[in-house]
């Protein structure tokens, strides 16, 4: 799940049981495989396909499930993924973008709507809530990396746009194309990163109580319950109140 908060877009929440880890490295595989065989195998020579493994890594995915992700894209054996992002809104009006690859468009199409209609949102029309979002490379580094001032000058140095440091961390911002540029320059300034990745980033957000936070992680939770779904994004903001209670 992604969000707007004053700390990052949460995308894995931590302590996740088994079977959701499984489920996790089943979607990570998914990404590296069709990243692999949409341009050369060698995460080197193929931005995605390293910013897929990187992810991967980040989330502690067993090397050999990486290499076997990869192996099934160049052995020609990879299922026939087709990239499809749902738009709508959650409860209390908050934006939800739902990126999905999916082997059967009507199925993943009719399962989305349903999941939203069935935890209080509604599915829109490609486009109908798209204009609140940004899309944008996220470089997240630990806060041991350095001080605020330290991250913004190696982040300006690499050609990035913003970045948000706090006690937590540093986030780092910069134009979905320049991504890997501005990644391969910090990893030099810096080390390696925890994440990197492009994400939808909320030009506004609507702001949520405690009970409003419980009915949009019912939906959220639901919809990346579904095979079909890599990843959900919304514009909720919420205080650091709400966020300890949740």
């Amino acid at each position: 799940m992604a969000g707007h908060s004053k700390w990052a877009n949460i995308q894995h929440r931590k302590g996740r049981q088994d079977a959701a880890r499984s489920k996790l490295f089943s979607k990570l595989s998914k990404e590296i495989t069709v990243a692999a065989k949409m341009g050369d195998p060698d995460p080197e020579k193929n931005p995605r396909l390293r910013m897929a493994v990187k992810e991967a890594k980040g989330q502690s995915m067993p090397k050999d499930n990486i290499e076997r992700a990869i192996k099934k894209a160049t052995g020609g054996d990879g299922d026939a993924y087709e990239e499809i992002r749902y738009e709508g809104y959650g409860p209390n009006g908050v934006a939800v973008i739902v990126e999905a690859m999916t082997d059967n468009r009507n199925r993943t199409a009719s399962n989305v709507r349903s999941t939203f209609s069935k935890n209080g949102g509604n599915m829109g029309e490609t486009g109908s809530v798209g204009f609140m979002f940004e899309r944008k490379g996220e470089v997240v580094y630990a806060a041991s990396v350095g001080s605020a001032e330290e991250v913004l000058e190696a982040a300006i140095m690499a050609g990035a746009e913003d970045v948000e440091s706090s006690e937590e961390g540093h986030i780092v911002w910069c134009a979905d194309t320049d991504l890997n540029e501005v990644a391969t320059a910090l990893e030099e300034a810096l080390g390696e990163s925890e994440t990197t990745r492009l994400v939808w980033k909320p030009v506004n957000t609507t702001e949520l109580d405690l009970e409003g936070m419980q009915s949009l992680m019912k939906l959220v939770d639901a919809l990346e319950d579904d095979d079909d779904v890599q990843r959900v994004t919304t514009n909720f903001e919420a205080s650091d109140e709400v966020m300890a209670q949740l």
